[in-house]
């Protein structure tokens, strides 16, 4: 069994390298519906995965491309992290009613991968007028970052956004990906991709880890499963960014979304 864990992270790995999203959202469910994992437990597990793969991930982002903003790094921190610890102490002491918690667990997590789907559908638009909007405003470079909104505004919707994702991740281990770049084009349309991305990447780390550890002490972790996972998966975004080049991502990023929206109402649903 542990090799077909690890063969399910080369596969969502895999996935990862070439569309970019879909760690938590696809590997969750594989966890819950393949393995039969409780979804407390494959949350918990895949949320300290997601934090250790994306590490290796930002040190490429800030350290070669430069293309992480730590000041709303921070902002979307300050309003995660706290939001994080509240949903992690909620969940602590509803864990003598079993059934509410994996309950409100499930639901969540049909709820992420919903809006996950619809944020893949709509990313693509989004990062074509993110991107004519930076080449219109390029001569600016002082602006890169200038937000939707007013300075003060921008800050208020920034560590919003970040404590909608603390509940949303906490909950589901769905959402820093394919979320956190939507929120981040919609309140940054000048940001260049790369540096949405490398944004992103950078805030899910301290989110997952804390989440993580918080579904650890709870008990909602699997170590076995962790590192068979982990030796899958580096290879398979290893492997997945190089095909990223010849597999179009106009034709995965719908299928991606369909498999999302489906698996997302049985989790609603059921």
């Amino acid at each position: 069994m542990n090799l077909m864990y690890t063969a399910s992270g080369f596969f969502v790995g895999m996935l990862v390298g070439v569309t970019g999203v879909g760690g938590g959202s696809l590997m969750t469910p594989l966890l819950v519906f393949l393995f039969g994992f409780k979804p407390a437990v494959a949350v918990g597990t895949d949320l300290l995965y997601a934090s250790i793969t994306k590490t290796a991930g930002v040190f490429v982002h800030h350290g070669k491309h430069g293309s992480v903003d730590w000041k709303i790094v921070g902002w979307l921190a300050l309003g995660s992290l706290p939001f994080a610890g509240i949903t992690l102490y909620v969940l602590k002491n509803l864990m003598a009613v079993g059934k509410e918690v994996t309950g409100a667990i499930t639901f969540t997590l049909g709820v992420a991968l919903l809006l996950t789907a619809l944020a893949l559908l709509v990313r693509s638009i989004l990062l074509r007028k993110a991107a004519k909007t930076a080449a219109i405003d390029d001569e600016h470079s002082n602006q890169e970052n200038s937000g939707r909104f007013s300075p003060r505004w921008e800050k208020i919707a920034t560590v919003f956004t970040g404590a909608v994702l603390g509940v949303l991740v906490t909950l589901s281990s769905v959402g820093a990906g394919a979320l956190g770049t939507v929120a981040l084009l919609f309140l940054y349309p000048r940001m260049t991709t790369l540096k949405i991305v490398g944004t992103d990447l950078a805030h899910a780390i301290p989110l997952t880890a804390v989440a993580g550890l918080g579904h650890l002490s709870l008990g909602n972790f699997d170590l076995d499963l962790l590192i068979s996972l982990l030796l899958g998966s580096v290879p398979g975004i290893w492997v997945g960014s190089h095909l990223s080049a010849k597999i179009p991502e106009y034709f995965l990023r719908p299928v991606l979304a369909t498999l999302l929206l489906v698996i997302g109402l049985k989790f609603v649903l059921q």
